[in-house]
């Protein structure tokens, strides 16, 4: 079942105005025009066909940014789809065989890529439960419950070979069948060294985002790819606005719990257990977190990284308003992110603060691990942590107000205000390590247990805007969000930063994304470029 070959699209007038025309009812819920023009046609009795008279050569997105704001309209298009009665006008009278076709070709691709982002959020969160609870451990060292390592490892092996390599088989058959097997092996190796397996887990992240969003909220909007010539060097505030909710917070999420299952469970479990579970999903993670800066060309040439920390840092300090581009503020950008939670309706706001109480799991096992906590199992320890978090977000909540209040006409006020701030710290660090029994990797434990407790409290006041709003804790939020946002930046920005220090990682990459002709232009290029700067730069020398 096929609704829509591609443009451009060429209608039987007489047929679609003697069947109610082909006007759509929104430019939101009919975001895939196309598709729906196929839908409408295949309800009335109609056929999609194919006709290729000329082959014209067309041009496509070749941009990272490009390609994923194209995967992101289509998957907004898709969630439309899904909620649409069209297909389910067609999925009822379809037959079965027709309905599994119409299934893949459709909206079940991009639910199938949701399903299978969930499952691995599923998975790491069942295996965050069993390590605090100590479940995991009771499993694997109870000597009564019987276990075998060797179908341990074996069970982990198989499971590389069924998710990784049998996705890759029907793409070696039909090489194989085309051109033969060596060549489709030699294609196969030269996709992993041009790393097409991080490219298109990347995407798996802006579809399974971009659709989960839709069918949560709605709100699907046209987005503009473009099509030129896209060999230029995204700054890293571009990259940041466009994956910092579909990827960036997602990968650092997953890796937080990636590193929680491996600390908190490597007392009991072997290390070559732990690398079989889990290196398909570090690998996500990292495909997540860095693939926008490793297709970006010159994307660790020093000078353009420097230039990038301080056009982030201008757009951070930017204040927002109307009027103001989210390309030109945090702020404009922060409350455009917002966009889909203002036209929601009560469940699309109950079920968003549903899925943020996963966040708060991390403090509640965490606590409890702690040396300070002297193996208590009280609820008096959960409570006292959340004193402590309290007390944080209070001590947040002065420093903003200390800022607006003092920060242009009283500085010494203020300077004074964060001293006595640090004093405190300092008074109350002291007492805790001294008195309270407290150490060096409870500090790194109670990062990584309020930090994700501080996400949901932002997010949860997100989808209570109004209320907060009423009650004046709304720039306390926003105070709270571009905190995070900094923390978010620096966490992402230091590798990229870290690896432009070695000239040979930028050549590295130029050798990696381009091929070998124009890698040798640019070097080249870039050669020349600089000898021209030195003859212009120098002193001319009169003889």
């Amino acid at each position: 079942v096929r609704f829509h070959y591609g443009h451009p699209d060429i209608f039987d007038r007489i047929f679609h105005l003697t069947r109610g025309g082909i006007s759509k009812a929104s430019k939101i819920i009919n975001l895939s025009e196309d598709i729906f023009a196929g839908f409408n046609s295949t309800l009335r009795g109609g056929y999609v066909t194919h006709h290729e008279y000329i082959q014209v050569g067309k041009g496509r997105d070749v941009g990272m940014n490009q390609i994923s704001a194209f995967e992101a309209k289509v998957a907004n298009g898709n969630g439309e789809q899904t909620l649409s009665r069209d297909v389910y006008r067609l999925g009822r009278r379809f037959d079965f065989y027709r309905m599994l076709s119409f299934y893949f070709t459709t909206v079940g691709f991009y639910f199938s890529s949701m399903v299978t982002v969930l499952i691995v959020y599923v998975f790491l969160y069942g295996r965050l439960y069993m390590v605090m609870s100590g479940l995991e451990q009771e499993i694997i060292e109870n000597a009564t419950i019987h276990q075998s390592k060797a179908l341990e490892e074996a069970l982990a092996t198989q499971s590389v070979f069924q998710l990784g390599l049998l996705l890759v088989l029907p793409m070696v058959m039909e090489i194989g069948l085309e051109k033969g097997f060596r060549t489709a092996l030699g294609d196969f190796i030269i996709m992993q060294l041009q790393l097409a397996s991080v490219f298109f887990t990347f995407q798996l992240g802006t579809k399974a985002h971009y659709y989960g969003r839709t069918i949560l909220h709605g709100g699907s909007k046209y987005r503009a790819t473009g099509r030129g010539f896209v060999v230029f060097h995204a700054r890293f505030a571009d990259n940041y606005r466009l994956y910092s909710r579909s990827h960036f917070v997602k990968g650092l999420e997953l890796l937080i719990l990636l590193v929680l299952y491996e600390v908190y469970g490597q007392s009991y479990r072997s290390s070559s257990l732990y690398m079989f579970i889990t290196v398909s999903m570090w690998f996500l993670v990292g495909s997540w977190l860095f693939a926008p800066f490793v297709f970006n060309p010159s994307g660790f040439d020093w000078q353009k990284t420097v230039d990038d920390w301080t056009d982030w840092k201008r757009w951070m300090g930017n204040r927002g308003g109307i009027g103001i581009s989210p390309n030109k503020s945090w702020e404009s950008w922060w409350e455009e992110e917002q966009e889909h939670l203002k036209f929601t309706n009560i469940r699309g706001r109950l079920l968003e603060i549903i899925l943020v109480f996963r966040f708060f799991i991390y403090q509640y096992g965490i606590v409890y691990h702690l040396d300070i906590a002297h193996h208590s199992k009280k609820i008096l320890v959960y409570g006292l942590s959340w004193l402590v978090m309290l007390t944080g977000l209070l001590v947040l909540k002065m420093v903003s107000m200390g800022r607006r209040r003092f920060g242009t006409d009283f500085q010494l006020m203020f300077r004074i205000l964060k001293a006595l701030l640090f004093l405190g710290f300092l008074s109350v660090m002291t007492v805790l390590f001294v008195v309270c029994g407290l150490t060096i990797s409870d500090l790194f434990a109670a990062i990584l247990a309020f930090l994700p407790t501080g996400w949901a409290i932002l997010l949860i006041g997100q989808a209570m805007r109004p209320v907060l709003k009423s009650l004046k804790f709304w720039d306390s939020i926003k105070e709270l969000a571009r905190g995070y946002e900094y923390t978010m930046g620096l966490v992402l920005f230091m590798p990229t930063a870290i690896l432009s220090w070695f000239p040979f990682v930028s050549e590295f990459q130029t050798r990696l994304l381009f091929n070998q002709a124009f890698s040798r232009g640019l070097q080249i290029s870039m050669i020349l470029a600089g000898r021209k700067e030195k003859d212009i730069t120098s002193p001319v020398k009169y003889a």
